[in-house]
């Protein structure tokens, strides 16, 4: 599955609308083979970009600045309720031994982060960024991000991955447990390949582990929920100035992917750190 991106690289509506399709598909197959015990079933799913710039850089900003002008409170709940249906879909893998796997080759920010982290393997590049400007203005990642971090690190360090909103390396955080397989630039397909090639005679260890994961360290569709109703409170209160940043972030989005061989110049990132 692979985002392919005409405009700014977000999750608008239209890609949220394929993802919904594509993971209905999806599901259908594989619970079909899971039933009937086919021998061959799909066992993998690997998310990645067409453009190995730029996996997601999160939300339809614009659009949500639409939304929070005229106040519409079931637009904006709406939209998040798409964003945590498909997260929710990846991180319980359909519901049945399965294995989802993000490839990210470039930048992930935001609900671009989030929806790597909602895969049960995270496989990054070197030259991967990742970071949640939420915070920068007056927001906060609000489509599992913390609920997903907390099942990789600790609490506190997952807590100053949203607040202090800077961009991290791939391999900062390869190192804190964040990304689970760290590759060289280019090789990021080979490794994904490579992985499911391992596993693949081993693969009911794998799905086992992964049951525990999901006893131990359960993410809940009501948790989801319940921080989605937080994210809209949030949004509908936020200043003009907050706005304007807001607005400010969907421009250089938009700028960087149309002109720019990166995504994060200088001047975007000081300011995701200030």
């Amino acid at each position: 599955m692979e985002f392919k991106y005409q405009h700014r690289p977000c999750f608008s509506r239209g890609l949220l609308d394929d993802l919904s399709t594509v993971q209905r598909v999806i599901k259908q197959i594989v619970h079909t083979g899971y039933h009937q015990g086919q021998y061959n079933r799909l066992l993998f799913q690997i998310i990645a970009s067409t453009d190995n710039r730029v996996f997601n850089l999160g939300g339809d900003l614009a659009y949500f600045i639409r939304l929070i002008g005229a106040g519409n409170r079931d637009g904006l709940r709406q939209y998040a309720k798409n964003c945590i249906d498909i997260q929710y879909t990846s991180i319980m893998h359909y519901g049945v031994p399965f294995t989802t796997l993000a490839l990210v080759e470039g930048t992930a920010l935001g609900g671009g982060f989030e929806a790597a982290l909602s895969a049960n393997i995270l496989i990054a590049e070197a030259r991967a960024r990742f970071g949640f400007p939420e915070v920068t203005f007056g927001m906060f990642p609000g489509m599992g991000a913390l609920s997903l971090l907390i099942r990789r690190i600790n609490p506190a360090m997952a807590r100053r991955l949203i607040m202090d909103h800077r961009v991290y390396t791939a391999s900062e955080l390869y190192e804190l447990g964040v990304v689970d397989i760290l590759v060289q630039d280019g090789q990021g397909r080979k490794a994904a390949a490579d992985f499911m090639q391992r596993n693949i005679n081993k693969v009911h260890g794998l799905h086992g582990f992964q049951a525990a994961v999901d006893r131990i360290l359960p993410v809940t569709y009501d948790e989801l929920n319940d921080i989605v109703e937080l994210w809209v409170d949030n949004a509908l209160q936020l200043s003009e100035k907050n706005r304007r940043l807001m607005a400010y972030f969907a421009r250089a989005q938009t700028k960087r992917f149309a002109t720019s061989d990166s995504l994060i110049n200088e001047e975007d990132s000081q300011l995701i750190s200030n």
